[in-house]
């Protein structure tokens, strides 16, 4: 049953102030004048197509919710804007927002339209109450990471590409230029599922572990429909514990013990043993050479390089774990700081990613879907080109890339 036009305008209002817009903000970003855009909110004036594409945009929303029979008036994007009511007031992130909410829903669309509909409950769910303290966000952290490796059978073992991860289970990822301030973000819509971005600038190292970052969010924060992680809230206890977690998930305590062991060190600098004979005991004591245990800065590139980590994240886990001094971490953080990381892992042959070429794994999917329901003829050609318009990909290497495929299609008028 088709709505009026005044319940329409309502649906509008209550959008827009979901996403703490004045009627001033939402006139100007579709180029309306405010007393012509009032009149719509007010149902008093139709609105076109192209201008509710505009609007539903601006939003964060899919077109087809203003006009369907039931309208949700929460959605992720107002979630995060009552958590975090200063994003409204950046215009940047706003952008990178709407952008991220268009990307998921296409992409979900693309899946119904091949028949790969993920489903939106697949990831696993813990159910920590929030912290009270620090204390207890590190270690509800480091348990619901043993929790989760446990569950993914993945023991002790360096975690493999953290995309790929969250893909697997249901969990859609990207990359995108986000603020520096901003590392990375976690949607959690009812019709799109989890939707997880790092930002693209980063480095990539930083980029894993933002995404094991935002999994904690998935895995425990999914009330909260969406969440910002910023540096500048770090002391907030949510980014606490997601921050503990992604470092006990790409560093397992076991695991880090295990690698340090086999280079040799580790051990305390003395250890004793009792042997009982069933008459009386025996002691013995041993300590390993003067200097032997110490951990260099060879060991802690070896480590990083093993699980995927940067030096920095190695170290702050070695710390943690008390298996190094807070003078030895002062010591060898400043070697690292002053680049001799780099020149050791150069002398061990450790290869160094090419930063700019890393898989986009969130851009191959995208892509490759889009491919196939254009193969399909789910979609038209000019559906296709604006997919891969979003995704940065110029036109001409398109229709090369369609021509060397067989794909094109010169009937299609699209």
């Amino acid at each position: 049953m088709a709505i009026s036009q005044q319940e329409l305008g309502r649906r509008i209002r209550t959008a827009r102030e979901a996403c703490r817009m004045t009627q001033e903000d939402a006139s100007g970003q579709v180029g309306l004048s405010r007393p012509s855009y009032v009149q719509i909110e007010n149902g008093n004036r139709s609105v076109s197509s192209l201008e509710l594409d505009r609007l539903a945009y601006m939003f964060g929303r899919d077109i087809r919710e203003f006009l369907a029979e039931s309208f949700q008036e929460q959605d992720a994007l107002a979630a995060l804007f009552r958590a975090q009511p200063e994003v409204a007031g950046q215009p940047e992130v706003m952008e990178k927002l709407r952008q991220c909410m268009a990307l998921g829903r296409e992409l979900t669309r693309l899946e119904r339209f091949v028949g790969l509909d993920q489903g939106l409950e697949v990831v696993a769910s813990y159910g920590f109450p929030p912290p009270r303290n620090r204390w207890e966000a590190i270690e509800q952290a480091e348990r619901m990471a043993t929790l989760e490796r446990r569950r993914l059978g993945l023991a002790n073992a360096p975690l493999p590409d953290l995309a790929g991860v969250l893909e697997n289970q249901g969990v859609r990822t990207g990359l995108v230029d986000l603020p520096d301030d901003v590392s990375g973000l976690t949607l959690h819509d009812q019709n799109l599922g989890f939707f997880v971005v790092a930002n693209r600038q980063h480095h990539h190292l930083r980029r894993r572990f933002s995404f094991a970052h935002e999994y904690a969010h998935v895995l425990n924060d999914r009330d909260r429909f969406g969440l910002i992680s910023k540096t500048s809230e770090r002391s907030d206890l949510f980014e606490v514990r997601a921050n503990a977690f992604a470092a006990a998930m790409l560093l397992p305590t076991e695991g880090v013990h295990q690698f340090i062991s086999g280079l040799g060190k580790g051990r305390p600098s003395r250890a004793s043993v009792e042997i009982f004979d069933e008459v009386g005991s025996l002691n013995a004591e041993g300590r390993p050479e003067p200097g032997t245990q110490a951990i260099q800065l060879y060991d802690v590139v070896q480590l990083a390089h093993h699980f995927g980590v940067s030096c920095l994240a190695a170290l702050y886990r070695l710390r943690n774990l008390r298996l190094i001094s807070e003078k030895e971490f002062e010591r060898l953080k400043g070697f690292d700081q002053a680049g001799k990381s780099r020149k050791l892992s150069e002398f061990l042959g450790i290869p160094v990613p090419d930063h700019a070429g890393l898989r986009n794994e969130f851009k191959r999917r995208f892509l490759g879907l889009a491919l196939e329901a254009y193969r399909r003829e789910e979609i038209t050609r000019g559906k296709l080109r604006e997919l891969a318009a979003m995704m940065e990909c110029p036109e001409g290497d398109l229709d090369s890339l369609m021509e060397e495929a067989s794909l094109a299609c010169p009937e299609d008028a699209g």
